[in-house]
Order: C-alpha cells, then sequence, then structure tokens
C-alpha cells in the first residue's frame, strides 16, 4: 500500500506533469471506482489542474477555470491501487472489463494517467468533490506528521489516554495521517520499541525517541523517493524498508533473525532483540493452527 512518502512523491511527480494543464475527459472504467456522483466527473472537464496535493494517504487535484475555484478529483490507491503515467494515451477509450484500469485521466494534449488495482479486492476509491474535506476519509485525517505545527508536545497529547497498542496508534489515520502498516514497523525499529506496547504507558522518554524515529524515517523516506518517476516508487520503497516484509533476514541493526505476527489480512515484522529485550512475540495464527 502506498504510504505517506509514496503520496507525497505521487504529488510532486504529478504537480510537474499536470498543473496548467486542461483535463479533456475522466473516464470511469471499473463499476466500483467512482464514489460520489454531484459534482459528475465531467464538471472537470475543460478544467486547468492548478495544484496537486496530499492529505494522508490521499491525492487531490484542484482544478479552475481561471479562479481556482473549481471541483477536486481526489482518490485513495488502497492497499494495491497505482497510478500509471502516459506521455501519450491511446486514443480509443478503454473498454470496461476484467482487467486492473479503474479509471483513465485525458489531458486536452493526449497526455494522462490511468488509476489501476491489482487483485479482486476492489478498495480503490475516486470522488469528484466541490472540496477535499467533502471526502469523509479526508475529514477524520488525524493531524500530518510532516506538518510544521506536528511537534513533541501533539504527538504526547495523542497518546495520551490511548489504551490501545502503538502499533495501531500509529495506523489509525484519525489519529495521525499517512503512516500504513510498512513504515510503523520502520519506526518502531527505529525507537527500539514493542509493536505490542501500550501507547497510554510510555514514558516522557520514551515518546521523545518515538517522535524522533517518526520524525526522522518519515522524512528520509520522503527524500528518498523525491525525484523517482511514478513507476519506480514501488520498488524504491522495498529497498528502503529494514524489518518490514524481511522475515527471516538479520536485522541491519544488531544481526537478530526478524520475526512476524501474523493476523488475518496483514502481519508485522520486528527485531526481538531491538524491540522486545529478546523475546519473540506470540503468533496468534500460529498459535490457532498448533491448538
Amino acid at each position: 500500500m502506498p504510504e505517506l512518502p509514496e503520496v507525497e512523491a505521487l504529488a510532486g511527480f504529478l504537480t510537474e506533469r499536470l498543473v496548467g494543464r486542461t483535463v479533456e475527459r475522466i473516464l470511469p472504467v471499473a463499476v466500483s471506482v467512482l464514489k460520489t456522483y454531484d459534482p459528475p466527473p465531467s464538471a472537470l472537464e475543460g478544467r486547468e489542474v492548478t495544484a496537486v496535493r496530499r492529505y494522508g494517504k490521499f491525492l487531490a487535484l484542484a482544478t479552475g477555470d481561471g479562479d481556482g475555484d473549481g471541483p477536486h478529483l481526489v482518490f485513495h490507491l488502497a492497499r494495491a491501487g497505482w497510478l500509471r503515467w502516459h506521455d501519450t494515451l491511446p486514443a480509443a477509450p478503454p473498454r470496461p472489463g476484467k482487467g486492473p484500469l479503474a479509471l483513465r485521466v485525458r489531458l486536452a494534449d493526449g497526455a494522462g494517467f490511468d488509476l489501476t488495482e491489482a487483485g479482486t479486492h476492489k478498495r480503490l476509491a475516486v470522488y469528484c468533490v466541490h472540496a477535499p474535506e467533502d471526502v469523509p476519509g479526508v475529514a477524520r485525517l488525524g493531524p500530518d506528521p510532516l506538518a510544521p505545527g506536528f511537534t513533541p508536545d501533539v504527538l504526547a497529547g495523542l497518546l495520551r489516554g490511548e489504551r490501545r497498542q502503538i502499533k495501531g496508534v500509529l495506523r489509525d489515520q484519525s489519529v495521525i495521517a499517512g503512516i500504513g502498516n510498512a513504515y510503523s514497523d520502520e519506526i518502531l525499529h527505529a525507537a527500539r520499541m514493542s509493536p505490542f506496547k501500550l501507547a497510554a504507558s510510555l514514558t516522557d522518554e520514551e515518546r521523545a525517541t518515538l517522535y524522533e524515529a517518526l520524525e526522522t524515517t518519515l522524512r528520509e523516506a520522503v527524500e528518498r523517493s523525491r525525484g523517482h518517476v511514478a513507476a519506480d516508487l514501488k520498488a524504491e520503497k522495498k529497498t528502503g524498508l529494514r524489518v518490514h516484509g524481511r522475515t527471516g533476514q538479520p536485522c541491519p541493526v544488531c544481526g537478530d533473525t526478524i520475526r512476524e505476527v501474523s493476523f488475518s489480512d496483514s502481519s508485522l515484522q520486528y527485531c526481538p532483540t531491538c524491540q522486545t529485550g529478546g523475546k519473540p512475540l506470540a503468533d496468534r495464527r500460529l498459535s490457532r493452527l498448533l491448538k
């Protein structure tokens, strides 16, 4: 799933290629992709793209007819979605079918991009709205961790009273916007903190350590992603991860074997030596199989 660093890089990539150009057609291909009906996608047609902005894991294309107050195209790539840029799109309109293509945006000069989604679970979502805040997922986002106002005190306030495990809190978009499964693993490894530790139990020193790990991990990932074309961002993300998705490999810090805890639809990775005092965490799925 694209998370904050990749979506930030996509925003930069699209800003360079879209701002100042005119939308010719918005072509929904998958039946489930468009989540709104008023305004219709045709409301963006003939309008100039004035800005591309990130909201958590959402991307928003602002349009205007001279005053910049036109409708927005907002999309969330979900777990298996991606964006494919074309300097020249095929002339023929896409045909609805069983392929990965979900929506096409054609510019007046023939360039544009496709939104695609692999797999059978279709969660990619596109909204045509008057303002990004009209999208429920955007409206309920917590503070952005890269915003200037996201200070150690802000993080402390978000964690205070939280009786959930810190891994789940970091992934909750209504608490902090943009962090998903992969970067929450990376942040907790950098902080040398167990993913199962209760957020409310963190000491002042641990909260400060977590804040530093969060800021450093995300900003370094953004810098690694900056300037890459959309097609290369997935591979770049994988090469920068130290523990997530690396079960069975040695920890780059201490050399211990990276372990995994599996859930119904996801998994987390961690280093026992760095994060849990050498104690492996119980893998609930494996425990059920052994009963």
